[in-house]
């Protein structure tokens, strides 16, 4: 399999905006539950005004984390650009019969995500002011964290469906499963894990730039209770190296669930998969709709 993913910097620290950027590119292959084997470097840097040593750094940190992951770093291209972007290409091995999409989640299963929402928000807010730099420390040990594990211990429950959840928020790649495989995907909102920054943020009215487009993505199949709350506008918030949504059969969840904390990976059950005529994503404050 083949993956690609590439981001502008989400920090100050050259050395971690690398290693973060490293361990986002590899998702894609753990959330398709692969092995990543090789990666090459995908460097769009300024021709001037950058210290050649930065951009060392850069390549240093997306180093060390393919080193975590056993991935061995095999080349690169580098392109003159005015912004400053740093990603890679990922080649992961599947056997075809293992290979897990976001096309087969079935009705009754359970949804477990991993790792907590939130990080765009407080990305933004640290560019903008609204925080200050030390809020960074608060998301970084997540990002850096590896999907590896998760990835291992979904295909050892026998996982349904799996996406990571990226760009498009929570609800958008929840809603790409539920398209995927012709259901509805059931969101609590109650139960979904978030950082708590990010949520006092929300409640101010503080959102990214990409909050308004991710929540306009999803409006033709959203249905949802009639109180708004703040918490809701984190579903659209875009997350760079987030975790997995995993649809699993219920009789198999709590062993995932008891699997991940034992390894030290954050996770809950953030909602179920329900029949549908259509695709569609039902937000309700928890297992019952508002």
């Amino acid at each position: 399999m083949q993956s690609v993913d590439i981001i502008t910097p989400v920090c100050d620290d050259p050395f971690l905006y690398g290693s973060i950027a490293a361990a986002n590119a590899l998702s894609d292959v753990y959330a398709a539950g692969g092995r990543p084997c090789t990666a090459m470097n995908i460097c769009c840097f300024p021709p001037s005004g950058i210290d050649p040593a930065v951009l060392t750094r850069i390549l240093l940190g997306g180093a060390e984390t393919l080193a975590r992951s056993g991935t061995a770093l095999v080349g690169g291209h580098t392109v003159k650009d005015d912004e400053l972007k740093y990603g890679l290409s990922v080649t992961g091995l599947v056997h075809p019969d293992s290979l897990i999409s976001n096309a087969g989640a079935a009705a009754g299963d359970s949804l477990i995500m991993t790792k907590r929402i939130g990080t765009g928000l407080i990305i933004s807010g640290i560019r903008k002011g609204h925080l200050s730099t030390d809020a960074f420390s608060v998301v970084a040990p997540q990002m850096l964290q590896l999907n590896e594990t998760a990835s291992r211990l979904m295909m050892a429950a026998c996982a349904h469906a799996c996406t990571d959840i990226s760009g498009f928020g929570l609800a958008g790649h929840a809603l790409e499963m539920a398209k995927a495989s012709c259901v509805g995907l059931e969101i609590w909102l109650e139960a979904v894990p978030c950082f708590d920054e990010a949520l006092a943020m929300a409640g101010s009215g503080v959102v990214t730039g990409l909050t308004a487009a991710n929540r306009a993505a999803t409006a033709g199949w959203t249905t949802r209770g009639p109180q708004a709350l703040p918490k809701e506008d984190l579903l659209y918030d875009p997350q760079t190296s987030g975790g997995l949504l995993v649809a699993v059969a219920v009789s198999r969840a709590q062993r995932l669930l008891d699997g991940l904390a034992a390894a030290g990976v954050e996770a809950a059950t953030v909602g179920r998969v329900i029949a549908a005529a259509e695709p569609a994503l039902v937000i309700a404050r928890g297992p019952c709709r508002f």
